[in-house]
C-alpha cells in the first residue's frame, strides 16, 4: 500500500489535501458507494455537496487553493443533471473560466479537474480522485 492509499502517516510525504465539489443526487451517491464498498483513496479529501455541477463558482476554486487545498476535483453530474438541461456546458465554461481565473493568479491549472462521476460510479470516483492526488503529489515534488 502506498502512503497515498495509507493515508497521511507520520513516516509518509505529505498527501495533498483535495476539495471535491459534487452533486447531491448523482455524485454523491457513487462517493457514499465507494466509502460503504471501504474502497481506498486519500483521506485528505474533502466533498461539499451542491445540487448541481453549474452552481460552482470559479472564486470557489481559486479560494480553496489559496486556502490550503492543493487541488481542487469537480465531480460532474454530466448529462444526468435533473436541473438543467444544458449542465455539461455550463459546467465546461465554468472550469474554463476557472482555468483563466488560477492562470491570472499565477496558480497552476492542473491544480482544477473535473470529470463525470453518476451515482454508482464508486471505482471511477475512487481511481479519479487517487489519480488526481498522485498528480499534485508529483507536482509538488
Amino acid at each position: 500500500m502506498t502512503p497515498l492509499e495509507a493515508g497521511n502517516t507520520a513516516a509518509a510525504e505529505p498527501v495533498p489535501k483535495v476539495l471535491v465539489f459534487s452533486t447531491n443526487a448523482i455524485s454523491d451517491p457513487g462517493i457514499d458507494l465507494a466509502g460503504s464498498l471501504h474502497m481506498h483513496y486519500s483521506p485528505e479529501v474533502v466533498v461539499v455537496s451542491l445540487p448541481c455541477t453549474s452552481a460552482v463558482r470559479p472564486g470557489w476554486v481559486l479560494f480553496a487553493l489559496e486556502q490550503g487545498f492543493d487541488g481542487v476535483f469537480i465531480a460532474s453530474d454530466g448529462d444526468e443533471c435533473g436541473y438543467l438541461a444544458d449542465c455539461s456546458k455550463r459546467s465546461a465554461r465554468i472550469v474554463t473560466e476557472a482555468q483563466a481565473l488560477l492562470a491570472s493568479h499565477e496558480i497552476d491549472g492542473r491544480r482544477l479537474r473535473m470529470s463525470a462521476i453518476c451515482s454508482v460510479c464508486a471505482e471511477p470516483f475512487t481511481r479519479q480522485v487517487r489519480d488526481f492526488t498522485q498528480a499534485l503529489a508529483e507536482m509538488e515534488a
